[in-house]
């Protein structure tokens, strides 16, 4: 019989407990220790878990023989709680984004490569059938040549103005830049191409005072692609962080969000079993089958790449630490050029 793993999570928040809910009924998993600086939410594992709490990291790394840990705490403290998990040996899971400098995520992406150790971000949406079947796509060379592309993203997450939080905080990893469109950038540069310009951006505030509400800018990719990145989390419209990227190629373009990929092609393309003119995809036929299913079958989804990684000692090739770092590079690259 195959021994379980070991794991702890770090930080009780929406995405910790969220972790937290996917991890316990896991077939390879033994969830054997939280961490959290609220006595509140400690008390509800204890009283109706059996998990072993800590208020302090370190005490639990130190404590609990973990073969791996997720980190889910706000992003000023991933340096610190990454590094010594990496440290320590344990194979590390760290939620969006890696970290708020450039020199951190280097040492962590560093460190972690000197320890041979299993390292993924929470990015999430690589995980959604429709985007896999648009790189899929794209792979094959439906669309021909590249013309451009959109990445839009939108929600309600700053609707009015209102008092401090954390996401008025640029230094607890809050706003729209790293909280909505750190995503969008991951997926434009894991699916289309790598970014390695950025022209006319700009960090505009609508409601919040400390940080931006909404992303505006144009991308140039390492392919030499060209595209348009709008991002806002002040829109009402919507009930929840929609996301979508539109690609256009010389035989037609693909419009994808996480329900749907609409493919319109001027010429038909026998291999994929695309005709000419519109066809649609939708995510019940693309989803990726997961033994748990909450919030989204991505999240279990991720999870199960990490544990396959652990328990194969391989590399994920999925959201690693360098992936991640290239996505903070570009953020840097916009707050930089909204400067001028």
């Amino acid at each position: 019989m195959q021994m379980k793993l070991k794991a702890g999570i770090i930080g009780l928040g929406k995405m910790g407990i969220s972790h937290a809910a996917i991890v316990c009924p896991h077939p390879s998993v033994d969830l054997v220790a939280v961490c959290d600086t609220s006595t509140l939410v400690l008390d509800a594992f204890k009283k109706f878990s059996r998990v072993n709490i800590y208020k302090d990291f370190r005490t639990m790394i130190d404590a609990e023989d973990l073969d791996f840990v997720i980190i889910a705490s706000p992003t000023r403290f991933h340096y610190e709680m990454v590094s010594y998990a990496l440290k320590k040996g344990i194979h590390t899971f760290c939620e969006k984004p890696l970290s708020l400098t450039i020199e951190e995520g280097k040492e962590l992406d560093k460190l972690s490569k000197e320890k041979k150790l299993i390292n993924q971000v929470g990015y999430h949406n690589h995980f959604i059938g429709t985007f896999l079947e648009l790189k899929r796509l794209l792979d094959k060379k439906v669309l021909g040549d590249l013309v451009h592309f959109t990445a839009e993203s939108y929600g309600p997450v700053v609707t009015k103005e209102k008092g401090g939080t954390w996401r008025s905080d640029p230094h607890e990893g809050g706003g729209c830049l790293f909280d909505y469109a750190s995503h969008v950038i991951n997926l434009v540069q894991e699916i289309i191409g790598r970014p390695v310009k950025v022209n006319g951006s700009v960090l505009k505030k609508i409601y919040s005072k400390g940080v931006e509400d909404a992303v505006y800018s144009i991308l140039t990719l390492e392919n030499g692609v060209s595209g348009v990145l709008e991002v806002n989390w002040s829109d009402e419209t919507y009930r929840k962080m929609s996301t979508l990227l539109t690609v256009f190629g010389k035989n037609g373009k693909i419009i994808c969000d996480a329900t749907e990929i609409k493919i319109y092609l001027k010429e038909a393309n026998n291999r994929e079993n695309l005709k000419r003119g519109w066809t649609i995809k939708y995510i019940t036929d693309l989803a990726l089958p997961v033994n748990f299913y909450l919030r989204g079958e991505e999240y279990s989804a991720q999870i199960d790449n990490l544990v396959d990684c652990i328990l194969q000692n391989k590399p994920s090739k999925i959201n690693t630490f360098k992936q991640a770092l290239q996505t903070d590079e570009v953020i840097e690259l916009l707050v930089e050029d909204s400067k001028n």
